[in-house]
């Protein structure tokens, strides 16, 4: 199964952008990895950050300090299936479940996706902060 070319997914520059000396280049990433790096970069651009492309990307940002019941809950998972939809072609999102921590503060998105033309199913967790980090002892 690994023998399998996944060239037709795509090549580009892996995440977070990391640059080598040693042969003065920038680290790429492709096939399987390629998504999963697009998945990241989708969930963690706010949408409207891109110029260029208004409407890439996941807007979460407001919800950073919302309350963690269930109604913010079914938003942010929306909002996180609608992204991928609109943004991956190369991805059919299978479900998208958000898990609170609420001891951490952390949201768990975890999203559910089959590549469409190898028809492989994957599982990617994005930890969405909805509290500040702080050091202060309660």
């Amino acid at each position: 199964m690994n023998n399998i070319d996944k060239s037709f997914l795509g090549t580009g520059w892996n995440f977070p952008p990391t640059f080598r000396r040693e042969w003065y280049g920038v680290e790429m990433a492709s096939g399987d990895d390629a998504v999963r790096n697009s998945l990241e970069i989708i969930v963690a651009t706010i949408t409207g950050e891109r110029i260029m492309l208004p409407n890439y990307g996941c807007n979460l940002q407001p919800h950073v300090f919302d309350p963690m019941n269930v109604p913010t809950v079914a938003m942010i998972q929306k909002v996180v299936n609608d992204a991928l939809v609109y943004n991956e072609p190369r991805i059919i999102v299978n479900s998208v479940v958000a898990t609170p921590n609420e001891a951490e503060g952390r949201l768990d998105i975890n999203v559910d996706y089959t590549i469409i033309t190898t028809n492989t199913r994957y599982n990617y967790v994005f930890p969405f902060y909805m509290q500040e980090a702080t050091n202060v002892a309660h």
